[in-house]
This record gives structure tokens, sequence and C-alpha cells, in this order.
């Protein structure tokens, strides 16, 4: 059997080392356009940081190695230039000039490129860059050796511009990043990625979100915003987003999908018979929509690399998709989500509860204890869980990786109740925040707890309801208190109870939600009528520092 692969890394990769484990006897062709064909692209932004400190580091395999130990023919600087489904063979332009390759089977892994506005005065610009592979990077920290520039800007907040932008910061630069949506990090909520874009703004980082560069000048050394806000920028790095590469895929006459990507069934194959195709460029299932999604991210591509081998080799496996797990470190914050936000739920008019809970990363009396803010969505009727994000300085991976692992695994969110981690003071607590969540949300859906979130507030107020808030009164001194609510301590709820009216509603808040459900409770077996203000002060504040008091 000889088997071409078009694109190393991740899905490529994955597939040709696979391939030889399975099949000794097959010949298997590596082309790829560039001149790496292994390398780690999610460092490529802690080389330009210097927190990786050898180039050699990014390359994880070579042409001489992967033929020394799977006897693999990688072709580099080889670009693939169409292909003949009629023939099973691919026209190939390599340093020889072109040539014909024949195969019996041809898997597609050609990733993802940087989607590149068309912006006046963007083609002439000439310290514009993107961070894509390892000639971008090697572009970006020449241009830093030669240029030695003072003032950076990075358009676009995801996870690769936030990473770019910690990393020229650490580099000394003076940094601005700009997105076009109205928060950093867009594939999660607003109030979650408020804790980001306050981490970046408490270490220098210029934050301008809901606007767009409208037009670069003096060659890109002016940065001009939608607004009219003009940025001097010596180093500009462009990441807006990525679109697959397809163009290879087109010349066979395959199926393309949303977004132009790679349409391929449950094992991989696409619309043209042989031709299989894994990693960012295809479209895959969301495993909890059960729609059409493409997330390009590394752990897929590999997982489809190996599975698409194992199909080939007659080995029954099945594409079931993804949920899109993801984590970013910003300075001395980590952010994590797993599966679906709240805009996605809403525009697939799905019903769904949104808790949050604030927790520890370890035990609160051993030493170093830190905070992490979590946040699920689930089905109020039957526990589903939809998704999770965290933020916080420790431990927020463990706790999105035991989500995702509880969404694959289809528990429910009573399930994460019975859940039982490693504990001790170092290491965790004795009721997990992942446990936490499990609390609360099985709270809701037996109906103890009633809640609403930060952005219902205000209809809340505007329709008549009373607004209390338990915390001690110290600490309403020290970190100040939502417009509008009335501060009775918990500890001295019971003997004030009368202070509060019947015939409203009552918003309980506290600094987390955890006493304010407490209060709300009592209010109700008090024959109250009371809601909990979810996430409640440390969820609010974030979100509308302008109205904390």
């Amino acid at each position: 059997m000889k088997i071409v692969i078009v694109g190393g890394v991740a899905g490529g990769m994955s597939a040709a080392t696979r391939l030889r484990r399975l099949n000794e006897d097959a010949e298997i062709i590596i082309l790829e356009k560039g001149p790496y064909v292994s390398f780690a692209n999610c460092g490529l932004p802690y080389f330009v940081s210097g927190e990786i400190t050898k180039r050699s580091k990014l390359l994880v395999q070579t042409p001489e190695s992967l033929r020394g130990r799977f006897e693999l023919d990688v072709r580099v600087n080889t670009e693939a230039l169409s292909i003949n489904p009629d023939k099973k063979e691919i026209l190939v332009k390599g340093e020889e000039g072109e040539y014909a390759i024949e195969y019996d089977k041809l898997i597609l892994s050609p990733g993802a490129r940087p989607f590149v506005p068309n912006t006046p005065g963007l083609p002439e610009a000439k310290n514009v860059f993107t961070m894509r592979n390892v000639p971008d990077v090697d572009a970006v920290t020449g241009f830093m050796k030669d240029q030695e520039p003072k003032k950076a800007v990075v358009i676009g907040a995801g996870f690769i511009g936030l990473e770019m932008a910690e990393a020229l910061h650490n580099r000394g630069l003076d940094v601005s990043v700009v997105e076009m949506a109205p928060q950093v990090l867009p594939p999660f909520d607003f109030e979650m990625s408020a804790f980001v874009k306050d981490e970046l703004e408490k270490n220098g980082i210029k934050v301008y979100t809901g606007v767009a560069a409208s037009g670069f000048h003096n060659e890109g050394k002016i940065v001009e915003l939608q607004n009219g806000v003009r940025l001097e920028s010596d180093l500009t790095v462009m990441s807006v987003g990525v679109l697959p590469e397809n163009a290879l895929a087109m010349t066979a006459g395959i199926e393309l999908g949303m977004r132009g990507g790679i349409l391929v069934d449950e094992n991989y194959e696409t619309s043209v018979k042989d031709v299989y195709a894994v990693g960012d460029a295809i479209i895959v299932k969301n495993q909890i929509l059960k729609a059409d999604s493409m997330i390009p991210l590394a752990n897929p591509a590999n997982r489809q690399g190996r599975q698409v081998a194992d199909v080939i080799s007659g080995y029954k496996r099945k594409n079931k998709g993804a949920i899109g797990t993801a984590i970013v470190r910003v300075f001395e914050m980590s952010a994590a989500s797993v599966g679906l936000n709240e805009r996605q739920l809403k525009a697939a008019d799905m019903k769904y509860k949104a808790v949050h809970v604030t927790a520890n990363d370890h035990a609160g009396y051993f030493p170093g204890a830190s905070s992490i803010y979590m946040k699920m969505l689930f089905n109020p009727e039957d526990g589903t869980i939809y998704g999770a994000q965290g933020v916080g300085q420790k431990g927020v991976d463990k706790r999105i990786d035991i989500l995702a692992t509880a969404i694959k695994g289809n528990l429910k969110v009573d399930d994460l109740m019975e859940l039982e981690f490693t504990y001790a003071p170092p290491f965790g607590s004795a009721k997990d925040p992942v446990n936490m969540l499990g609390y609360a949300a099985t709270n809701i859906m037996e109906g103890f707890s009633n809640n609403i979130q930060w952005y219902e507030l205000e209809d809340m107020r505007k329709e008549g309801a009373f607004l209390l808030d338990v915390r001690d009164t110290r600490e309403v001194e020290r970190d100040g208190s939502i417009e509008g609510f009335m501060n009775i301590p918990i500890n001295d709820l019971r003997g004030r109870i009368n202070e509060l009216p019947k015939d409203k509603t009552v918003v309980v808040s506290c600094a987390s939600g955890q006493r304010s459900y407490m209060a709300e409770r009592m209010l109700k077996q008090k024959g109250f009528h009371a809601v909990n203000l979810d996430g409640a002060f440390n969820i609010y504040s974030i979100v509308k520092k302008e109205e904390i008091k």
C-alpha cells in the first residue's frame, strides 16, 4: 500500500507514525510545503518571549530522524499542486521541479492559514507579521533583533493574540491589543473574559475592544482604529483568526462546507474515494450541538491523525467530533474553557441555566491558596452539561479538564457531586470546585435555589426588587458595594428579617454566591420570594466596575 500525506505537524505526523506502527511494509510519503515537517506551533509565542530559549526545541522531528526511526519518506519544501482522483495521483513541485506521485490512499492535512483582512494600507506595511509556523517566528525575532521595536500592536485578542501580547510585553515592548469583538477572548462569556482584560491592564497592556483596525499608515507605523484612535506601532502582529487551507482539495472537486472547510464522514473520508482529511482544515461535528463546526486545536488534530491511520489500516474508528477544550495563560492568570458558551446556546435556542462558583485552588488554610472563578452551563431539566469556563492563577486546567471528561463521558450535573478527587491541603479541598458546581446546579434543578445572572439585575431593579447584600460590614467597606443594595450581614439576618418586604422579590448577594444562597434558603422558608445573584459581587463587580461604590 502506498500512502501519501500532504502536510505534517500534528495531524499529518500522527497519521504517518501510526500508519507505520500498523503497516511495516507500506510506502509512506509526507509532503510538506515548508522547510519543517514537525514543529511545536503552540510554542512559538514562548520562543518570542524568551521562555523557550533554544529554537531547536521547537523542532520536534526532522526528516532524517523520521526516516531513521519510522522509514518515512519526508519531502520538505515540496508543494502539492493538484489531485487527479481518476488517476489517483498528485502533482507536486519540489526543488527538482514538478512531478506526479501515485497513491493508493491520500491524506490531506494542510492545516489552516492566518486570516489577513483587506485593510487599507496593510499591503504596504513593512512591520506586520502573523504567527503560524517557524518561518513566521523567525521573521518576528529577526525583525526584533534588527529593528529593536519599542511599541507593538496585536490585532486580535484570541488565544494566540493574548499569548503574543504577553510575549512582546515580556520582551520590553509597550503593547496594545485591539479586538473587534466587545471583549477579549471571544470564545468566553463576557463576565469571564473581564477577569482576563483586568489582568492585561494590570500588567500595562492597553486594551481596545469593540473596534477594528481601519487603516495602516506610514508603512504600518500608524494603526488607525475605526473610532479614530491612532496607535503608534513599530511591530504589529495580526491574529484575527484562521481559514482552512482548501486550495488543494478544490482541485480534486472535494466537497467543502462552512467557511470553506473540508467535509469528511465518520471515517475521515472526503467526498472523493480514498482521499481523507484531518486537522485544522476539516469540519468536525460539535459533539454537544450535533452541528458542523471548526475547532482548529492541537488535541483534536493529533487524535484525528491517529484515527484515520487506523481506518486506513482496517481498524474500526469513528470520527466522533470535538467539544473544543482550550486554555491560555495571561501573565499570572489562566483562562480555560470547554464546550458551549451562552451566545452559542442562545443562537441554538437551547434552554439552559448558568452557575458561578468562587473557590480556592487548594485548602484555604494552607499557604498559597488563590481563587478560581468557575462558570458552568447546563440543561436545567435533565442535567446535561453544555460547557464551562474558568479563570484563576492556579488549578484552572485541572478543573476544566475534569469537566471536559465529564462532558465526553455524558455525566450529568448531579454526577459532579459524586466525583472523588485526591485531597490533601497542598493540592485541593475536601469539596472541590467541580463538586461545588455540581451542588449549585443540582440545587437549581431540584428547586432549592433560583438564580439570576449579572446582566439580569438591572431588569430586576426596574421591576422594583429589593436588593440585599449579606456580606460582613467590613467587607463592604473594604471592597465596595453594588449600587442600591442594603447591607445586612448574614449573621444578623434572622434578627432583622422584619426589615425586608414580603411583597417584593428579594435579590440576595454576597461575595461569591454561597452566603447569599444560605440567605435565600432562610428567606424562602420564612415566606419571602428570594433569588440569588449568581456569582454575586465577585462577578458583578468585575463587569460593572463603574457601579461599585
